[in-house]
């Protein structure tokens, strides 16, 4: 790989399986001894200051009248902190109102629309509001339910033209952004945690199985989504509650830069979690062969295209690591797509997670020469229709079954 290439591997805010760019200032830094000392006062500088900041906290504190209790509130560092917390609120409202007005459905030229839509908040696990879609055939009886879990990020609203395919075979369709994605609360782009996700994801599953009682329900993950679904598929809980899973270029061994990398990333991730490495990257790396693809996701407002954020990119490298090592305890069926010419995450590892999982309902394709955003390539309906393939047979292996 060029220096050029590099070079744009390391401005993506995307999740990379080959190199994981998002400590490389770290890792730059490590090559020479002054940089190494540097580096460790640093370090030390960090645990210092927040000793000094718990310390301060748990001095005790004087009595103070209601008056000088009202007083403290306005302390300079209260108010950074509400600033930065109503800023985060109003970012939060302008994306869920750009959301709100994306149009999902084309209308036919008699004025009818193909599919009925529409979007709802949900509360997740920790009471944060996330922005959800549905789209559902107009009519005929339907066959099963999808849900879609976005890809790092990106958000639900990308993923509409695959939603009317769906719906034209009827199937039902339900998406939600992530916290921090899309039209959801939270600083965007930001993940504190993906267990966070994983659990709201088999809450959201649960709602939807209780608003649609006796329908098979599918879940759909896109890379860091993919790895989302996986996990949350390897609770007995939520496996019990699906046909199966579907997985487009998971984010499956994803390493970092450097081993001292891995061993700092969860120190940084708790003293500056949010801390940023680089500049924004509008370019973004080639996700897709189609131009106007492209064009259409690094424009995207509801795209976040910033640096990533220290805590997102530990918290990738701590579920890629986790399932790496439960491969052979997957047993939901699964059928996992990738193409073979993905430069962010690694199709070997797809290849190596149906090689061990012990899943006896289970299948691999891999698409020669095609980039990670599989439902973004050229060929994308015939992808979207392999995954609708794939549902229809797991749902007739569950009839004869029975």
């Amino acid at each position: 790989m060029d220096a050029v290439q590099m070079e744009e591997l390391t401005l993506t805010s995307g999740a990379s399986g080959r190199i994981i760019p998002l400590f490389k200032n770290i890792k730059t830094s490590f090559l020479s001894y002054q940089a190494l000392r540097r580096s460790l006062i640093f370090i030390h500088s960090l645990f210092l200051s927040l000793l000094l900041l718990l310390r301060r906290r748990r001095l005790p504190q004087s009595p103070q009248s209601p008056t000088s209790s009202m007083a403290s509130l306005e302390k300079p560092s209260t108010l950074r902190r509400r600033s930065v917390w109503k800023r985060e609120e109003e970012d939060s409202l302008r994306r869920r109102a750009l959301a709100e007005g994306l149009e999902m459905v084309e209308e036919t030229s008699d004025g009818t629309s193909l599919c009925r839509w529409s979007t709802s908040l949900f509360v997740g696990v920790r009471r944060n509001a996330l922005f959800c879609r549905s789209w559902f055939p107009v009519s005929g009886e339907m066959k099963g339910i999808l849900i879609i879990i976005h890809g790092l990020n990106e958000h639900s609203g990308r993923y509409a033209q695959f939603a009317r395919q769906l719906t034209s075979c009827n199937f039902g369709v339900y998406a939600m952004d992530w916290i921090g994605h899309g039209g959801s609360d939270g600083l965007h782009g930001y993940v504190p945690s993906l267990d966070h996700v994983v659990a709201d994801t088999g809450a959201f599953l649960e709602k939807i199985k209780s608003d649609n009682p006796g329908t098979p329900c599918f879940l759909f993950g896109h890379s860091t989504g993919g790895a989302v679904v996986l996990k949350a598929a390897s609770y007995p809980h939520i496996e019990e509650m699906l046909e199966g899973i579907v997985l487009t270029s998971p984010a499956l061994r994803v390493k970092p830069a450097h081993p001292i990398v891995g061993a700092v990333a969860p120190l940084f991730s708790i003293v500056v979690p949010k801390f940023q490495f680089k500049g924004a990257n509008k370019r973004g790396i080639p996700v897709s062969r189609d131009p106007a693809a492209l064009l259409a996701k690094y424009s995207d407002p509801l795209v976040y295209t910033g640096p990533i954020r220290v805590r997102t990119g530990h918290e990738i490298l701590r579920i890629s690591s986790y399932l790496m090592r439960n491969f052979k305890s997957v047993t939901v069926p699964f059928f996992v797509l990738h193409g073979t010419a993905d430069r962010v995450t690694d199709p070997l590892a797809s290849q190596d997670l149906y090689n061990v999982a012990s899943s006896t309902f289970k299948d691999i394709k891999l698409y020669d020469g095609f980039l990670h955003d599989l439902l973004f390539e050229p060929e994308r309906e015939e992808i979207a229709q392999d995954i609708i393939d794939w549902m229809e047979k797991r749902l007739s292996a569950g009839l004869n079954l029975e």
